[in-house]
């Protein structure tokens, strides 16, 4: 009778081993813990920023996607962004609305399109934000300020 005690403990143990894994900690998908890939977080990085920066000289921080960097000839109802010392950018907005953080010095106009869109700014460490006017031309940042001083656009959001 000892010798089936110690038969069927020496199984108990060699069962609990083998459904721990070799690292011994047990993951809920059946594997170990150190086969468990980390979970995929979303830091919501403007792809392709490091390209768009070198290409066009648009520092694109991070958004949710539904404003994109767009070939103004590509399509008609782009925003279009207008700064001094670069060329004009588009941008284009889908679904019902989103945002996107930028750093864009020296903005003076943005041509709206069919969503309300508010450009949010900063002048001397001062924010100032523009409501933008659908599918026309608002005067933005130097040529909205009293004293002409440039502005930086750090964010659009649009909603529909």
């Amino acid at each position: 009778m000892r010798a089936s005690s110690r038969l069927l403990a020496t199984g108990i143990v060699a069962g609990i081993t083998l459904l721990a894994g070799a690292s011994g900690v047990f993951a809920a998908d059946g594997g170990t813990a150190a086969d468990t890939p980390p979970a995929a977080v979303e830091d919501f990085q403007y792809p392709g920023a490091d390209q768009v920066l070198k290409d066009h000289g648009i520092v694109l921080k991070q958004g949710d996607g539904h404003i994109m960097l767009a070939d103004c000839a590509s399509e008609p109802g782009l925003l279009e962004v207008w700064a001094r010392g670069m060329d004009k950018f588009c941008l284009k907005v889908t679904g019902n609305g989103g945002y996107l953080t930028m750093d864009v010095p020296k903005v003076y106009g943005i041509k709206g399109n069919s969503y309300t869109v508010r450009a949010n700014m900063t002048v001397d460490n001062t924010d100032a934000s523009f409501d933008i006017t659908k599918d026309t031309w608002t005067p933005v940042g130097e040529t909205a300020d009293s004293k002409a001083r440039d502005h930086n656009l750090v964010q659009l959001t649009a909603t529909k």
